[in-house]
């Protein structure tokens, strides 16, 4: 899942394309036929690609919203890529993030490690402040659907049994993605190419109800999750009728400081969530 989530955002599998037939993907990657499917439609159910019998599986969504807007759309959306490139486009990287699981900034951290392994950037200094919720904090979502009225009756205390099994899986990939991001980043320290690297994580006891990435001083992206209902695929194989939210379909708005006018909308933007993100910081945050 890792590797076809990396190629669609590295363009390999560009939004319109045609995965490759599941054999082939089977034997390329050194799984079974079985484990493809699976990841097929864990893929499939949150929205990144489209599996139709006979026509084979397409990409339809960038999952970090790397993918140029078409030109007849009415609106540009704001790209977490673009804005990962600006930061480590600087000497020193500063980056505060608030979110829900840190999935989509794992991916864009290991492009840019490649970028500075390849000599395309090399900053002198990271740092990278994250929130993300407590992991004792049962959150809204996801949460299995409750029975409809005249559906079978469940077992005494199987729901809870299932919203737990949801919240441990979005914990496990949070714990995943956010060990990634910092063995990606701090192994540019040791390898000699980043001469210093910080990475702070911290928990808050509150369930997002947005992401935010923050460059302190110079810009902010800011997306409220869209709450959606869909199926999602547990560890075991059964697939729940749950209520989740994506960050996929989150949409970002770019709001950018104006150094000459403290008093524009992006620099009141700015210095407002600033101080809210360095507020749960200092006051509510707390060291795994």
């Amino acid at each position: 899942m890792e590797t076809l989530r990396a190629r669609i955002a590295d363009g390999t599998y560009a939004v319109g394309s045609q995965l490759p037939p599941q054999r082939e993907l089977a034997e390329e990657l050194g799984v079974s036929r079985d484990t493809v499917q699976r990841v097929v439609r864990e893929m499939n159910s949150e929205g990144w690609i489209k599996s139709r019998q006979g026509s084979g599986t397409r990409v339809v969504k960038s999952p970090i919203h790397l993918e140029a807007p078409p030109k007849e759309a009415p609106r540009v959306r704001a790209a977490l890529g673009p804005f990962i490139a600006r930061a480590f486009a600087q000497p020193v990287v500063r980056l505060d993030v608030f979110t829900l699981t840190s999935e989509s900034l794992d991916t864009h951290i290991r492009l840019q490690a490649e970028s500075i392994r390849l000599g395309m950037v090399r900053p002198d200094r990271i740092e990278l402040r994250m929130l993300l919720p407590s992991e004792s904090l049962e959150l809204p979502y996801p949460r299995a659907k409750e029975p409809e009225d005249g559906a079978e009756p469940q077992e005494p205390g199987q729901l809870e049994r299932l919203h737990g099994q949801l919240q441990e899986r979005l914990r496990a990939i949070t714990r995943r993605h956010t060990m990634s991001l910092r063995a990606a980043l701090r192994d540019l320290q040791g390898e000699g190419l980043v001469p210093s690297v910080r990475v702070e994580i911290r928990h808050v006891p509150l369930a997002p109800a947005f992401k935010l990435y923050l460059r302190p001083g110079a810009e902010a992206l800011f997306g409220p999750y869209e709450i959606v209902r869909r199926a999602v695929l547990l560890d075991d194989g059964t697939e729940l009728d749950a209520t989740d939210v994506l960050g996929l379909g989150a949409t970002l708005t770019r709001h950018v400081n104006d150094e000459g006018d403290a008093d524009s909308p992006g620099s009141v933007f700015m210095e407002s969530m600033q101080a809210w993100f360095d507020s749960c910081w200092r006051l509510l945050a707390e060291a795994p």
